[in-house]
């Protein structure tokens, strides 16, 4: 076990045999919040599944005590959602990057929260392209290499727009204690089945986007906000515009809706497949395409 200081008065202990990532990177706050998940919550290891994505983010299923999957790029939410699908009994937790989730992966996100399937979602936004040497993502801030400074997406407010959308949380890196939490908490509310519960981590970039010396100077928790409610959407929706037009980033558990429709939760995995019990069903199957 290695401690590393990622900020002032903010010390993690981690696993960090054979990671990528470069001294410092936020991701490893992740990792730690998320490897004690499965202990907080006493989830053993072989009912669960960790499907991530591509570039340095995509690395966090190989240190966790989980099976893992190395997704497609951009592809870890379908493939996510079929393994849930496949096995619900499964702890499916799906992890990835911002260039990885909101690009390429950008579709299969806004079709995530429409499905609600019951899995967890962790982005590490850093804000660049770390793996591929720091290119402007879609998360990027204005004047980041030629970045425009009104062009970010915003996952949270996209998942607000959805109305099956049910769980949504932001943290940061620098506040483990918060992470931890949230964490547990995406957690819990995909294993106890309501649904897709979406978390983003501002996960800052040592190499290509350092900015922890800004980051707390912007963000506000809403734990601390008298009045914030986050099972109200449109006032959810407001207040998170308001923030914006204030440069302030929210982070906490920002809306929860325990009432959307949920995806089927038939799995073909609990499904009887022995061939005589399934005779007449084939039978009838191949009848229907010989007519």
């Amino acid at each position: 076990m290695t401690t590393l200081t990622t900020e002032p008065h903010v010390t993690q202990t981690f696993p960090i045999k054979d990671t990528i990532w470069c001294a410092g990177c936020g991701h490893f706050s992740v990792l730690n919040a998320l490897d004690g998940s499965f202990g907080r919550l006493g989830i053993d290891g072989k009912d669960a599944l960790v499907v991530a994505g591509i570039g340095c983010s995509g690395t966090i299923q190989n240190h966790v005590p989980a099976y893992g999957y190395h997704a497609l790029h951009g592809r870890a939410l379908p493939s996510a959602a079929g393994a849930k699908m496949a096995n619900p009994e499964l702890t499916v937790i799906a992890a990835g990057g911002d260039g990885d989730g909101l690009a390429i992966g950008g579709g299969h996100l806004m079709h995530t929260f429409r499905n609600n399937p019951s899995i967890a979602y962790i982005i590490m936004n850093n804000s660049t392209y770390g793996l591929t040497k720091g290119q402007a993502s879609p998360t990027s801030q204005g004047g980041f290499r030629g970045f425009a400074a009104r062009e970010q997406v915003d996952p949270v407010m996209l998942g607000l727009s959805i109305p099956a959308t049910t769980f949504l949380a932001r943290s940061y890196s620098g506040d483990g204690d918060q992470l931890e939490q949230l964490t547990d908490a995406a957690i819990r509310h995909a294993n106890a089945g309501r649904g897709f519960a979406f978390l983003e981590v501002i996960s800052p970039c040592v190499a290509y986007n350092d900015r922890y010396h800004e980051w707390p100077a912007h963000l506000v928790d809403v734990a601390r906000t008298p009045g914030y409610d986050p099972r109200d959407r449109a006032g959810v929706f407001t207040q998170l515009l308001s923030w914006d037009e204030e440069g302030r980033v929210p982070t906490g558990l920002l809306f929860l809706n325990e009432d959307a429709p949920l995806a089927d939760a038939a799995g073909p995995a609990q499904q009887d497949v022995d061939p005589a019990s399934n005779r007449e069903a084939y039978r009838k199957v191949l009848a229907s395409f010989q007519a």
